[in-house]
């Protein structure tokens, strides 16, 4: 990689956490008018949930999407501002980044942001999107009904294998992979009984990790079907 080919990956739910840019807001004051703005969408104080939770809330994908995109959008502002990312290269030296990245992307949500930081969608037209997404997604499934697991030790075969014979157990079960992340991490999703029951085979299989997320909501699996047909609306 050449310092002027990079890309940048902005994260989904799951990653967010109490607390999240509280010591880039002291030092950058861009931070705190981009949560305003989001704030002012959602008619709520975006800033104050992710600084003083509770977690719970934080935690429902209704509030966690906007939180994370705001985030997430913030650090891109910051990084313009510095001009410049370094990060550290096979041989421990750094690399100038100041010319832009050549490619943005997203993990689920962070998809959205992507969107926005390229400029092909704006802040307040994605935080109204995401709050409805996260609505939606909310809505289609009964809160506790639905969950989501990260299973990290496993082939992605052996993982599949583990929710088609969970699903298979007992009628009008979902549970299916939902996200292969990387070699040897695949996220599932699906009815938290299910999940919960994957969780127990994946260990006994050998997984080194098989542990819940902290999101309310099945993403990525046909729980959310519902959701999908009306955000296509």
């Amino acid at each position: 990689m050449t310092a002027s080919t990079y890309a940048i990956v902005f994260p989904g739910q799951g990653s967010q956490s109490v607390g999240m840019l509280a010591n880039m807001a002291v030092q950058y004051p861009m931070v705190q008018p981009i949560f305003d703005q989001a704030s002012n969408e959602l008619g709520y104080d975006l800033w104050q949930l992710t600084q003083q939770g509770p977690t719970e809330e934080l935690d429902k994908t209704v509030h966690t999407q906007p939180a994370l995109l705001a985030a997430s959008y913030a650090a891109w502002q910051v990084m313009q501002v510095m001009q410049k990312i370094s990060i550290p290269t096979a041989d421990e030296n750094e690399l100038n980044m100041a010319a832009p990245p050549q490619f943005l992307a997203g993990h689920s949500l962070g998809e959205y942001t992507a969107l926005v930081c390229a400029n092909a969608l704006s802040f307040t037209d994605a935080i109204r999107l995401v709050a409805a997404r996260g609505q939606y997604m909310q809505e289609a499934v009964a809160a506790g009904e639905g969950a989501m697991a990260a299973i990290i030790g496993l082939d992605d075969a052996v993982v599949t294998a583990i929710c088609a014979q969970v699903a298979a157990e007992s009628e009008n079960t979902v549970l299916s992979p939902a996200n292969f992340n990387s070699i040897g991490q695949v996220v599932i999703a699906g009815h938290q009984a299910a999940v919960q029951k994957a969780i127990v085979l994946a260990k006994a299989q050998g997984a080194k990790l098989a542990v819940l997320i902290p999101v309310s909501v099945p993403s990525h699996c046909l729980l959310m079907k519902p959701a999908a047909d009306r955000l296509a609306q």
